[in-house]
């Protein structure tokens, strides 16, 4: 049905093509190359009187014309020049990206934990320096401020803290997830045109399950959060070493609000600093 349709489309097109330049042809001021068939000219006329909406061809001036008309409206000339293998290739690339979408989802309520050292003045040091017993202090008055209880006391103590539920990060699963949805409807539509699915309708409603990603991550509810920091120096307390493991983002908020330096690295104050 589909190649007949084609067919007919294209015959359409042609004939409407070929009586489009004929009408010109015939409508020129007589300096054209058909001038010199009067006759020809005069029996088209003749033909064409009375009628407004169909034009007779010529059987003389078809001929060149359907060539034309047949080069420009061929099945060759429809068939699409991109490479299929650089199609699948990138469709198969697609597919095989998209499931970071689920796991971004189930990662967003499950603390990212890392372990990270930094170092601080000691009590030696020339200046600004501190002993553990203040640093700990430090570490203690900010844990409390920010809802953490300590859990256990010893050479490593251990916070815990109750992480809550961000509408902005709900808001985020649910846009990053309508954007992977829509690419993969328009995928969808371009690999399997000829599907129709029930009902009118396409592939671009996969957009509604989105507000799902969201949904699941606040069904989840509050996280639990623990923090361990162990206290060291070096045998001149010059320096000490706060080892620190936790959540990431718990502990970029702390070593900037404590002013501290991660070992091994040069910090480099910024703009607004």
């Amino acid at each position: 049905a589909t190649q007949r349709q084609k067919h007919q489309t294209a015959t359409t097109m042609k004939q409407s093509l070929s009586a489009t330049l004929i009408t010109l042809l015939l409508s020129s001021n007589g300096t054209n190359a058909f001038t010199s068939q009067p006759s020809l000219v005069r029996k088209q006329q003749q033909r064409m009187n009375g009628r407004t909406n169909m034009v007779a061809p010529m059987p003389e001036l078809m001929e060149p014309l359907n060539g034309i008309s047949s080069l420009l409206l061929s099945d060759d000339a429809m068939v699409p020049t991109y490479s299929k293998a650089s199609y699948y290739t990138t469709l198969g690339v697609y597919i095989m990206s998209f499931p970071g979408i689920y796991s971004q989802i189930k990662r967003s309520t499950v603390a990212k934990t890392k372990r990270k050292t930094y170092v601080t003045p000691g009590e030696q040091a020339t200046s600004g320096g501190q002993d553990l017993r203040q640093t700990a202090g430090e570490i203690m008055a900010y844990m409390k401020a920010n809802n953490y209880e300590v859990v256990e006391a010893g050479e490593v103590i251990t916070f815990r803290g109750l992480v809550q539920k961000s509408t902005s990060q709900a808001f985020f699963l649910t846009f990053c997830t309508a954007l992977g949805m829509a690419s993969l409807a328009l995928v969808l539509q371009i690999q399997f045109i000829d599907i129709k699915l029930p009902l009118g309708l396409n592939w671009f409603y996969l957009v509604l399950l989105s507000p799902y990603a969201g949904l699941y991550y606040w069904r989840s509810g509050d996280r639990v959060d623990d923090i361990k920091v162990k206290l060291a120096s070096n045998e001149g307390d010059t320096e000490n070493e706060i080892t620190i493991e936790g959540n990431d983002d718990e502990l970029d908020r702390m070593w900037r609000a404590m002013n501290w330096s991660e070992k091994g690295m040069v910090r480099i104050a910024g703009a607004l600093e």
